[in-house]
């Protein structure tokens, strides 16, 4: 993982493939599950609403990525009213019960760390978005915020759950 790189603001790229080893030292950790459902085909839709961008969209955020699904090394600038959020896709998985993807941030995003976003169908059946991040703030304002930061990002962890799960029924309600 080395040094900071090609425009990451942090050294651990692509450590949320295994969240089992976070969080790196000096940065806090968040897990965030939401159940969205049950069976193959809320899997699906939440998968193409996930990789589409269409869940941070619909959690409130501009999206301008550089590609219309995520990919490793696409790059996205994100905006939260006038704040701007420079991502960069780190990772992603598409598996036949598994997908999802990562993004690192860059220079000029508010935080330093990585977040990733991962729907699973489970034996069961059941359908689970799991956001798991590690950041530290990077712009003063959060750093002046202290600990109502952490609130702030489980907070918007809760919504793209809710966004998430909201998408997937209005896609299967489609059908």
């Amino acid at each position: 993982m080395g040094g900071v790189t090609d425009g990451f603001t942090y050294a651990e790229v692509g450590a949320t493939r295994d969240p089992g080893s976070l969080p790196p030292p000096g940065f806090h950790l968040l897990r965030e599950r939401t159940r969205l459902g049950d069976g193959p085909e809320v899997f699906t839709a939440a998968g193409r609403a996930l990789l589409g961008w269409r869940m941070q969209r619909a959690a409130g955020l501009r999206v301008d990525p550089a590609a219309t699904d995520a990919a490793p090394g696409v790059r996205v600038v994100m905006r939260a009213g006038p704040v701007r959020i420079p991502c960069e896709v780190v990772w992603t998985v598409r598996e036949e019960r598994r997908t999802g993807f990562a993004y690192g941030t860059l220079a000029g995003h508010p935080e330093c760390g990585e977040e990733s976003f991962v729907v699973e169908q489970e034996d069961d059946g059941s359908v689970w978005l799991t956001v798991t991040a590690f950041s530290r703030p990077a712009a003063w304002y959060l750093r002046a915020a202290g600990p109502v930061t952490r609130m702030v990002q489980r907070a918007a962890a809760r919504r793209y759950g809710r966004c998430l799960r909201r998408l997937t029924q209005d896609q299967s309600q489609e059908r």
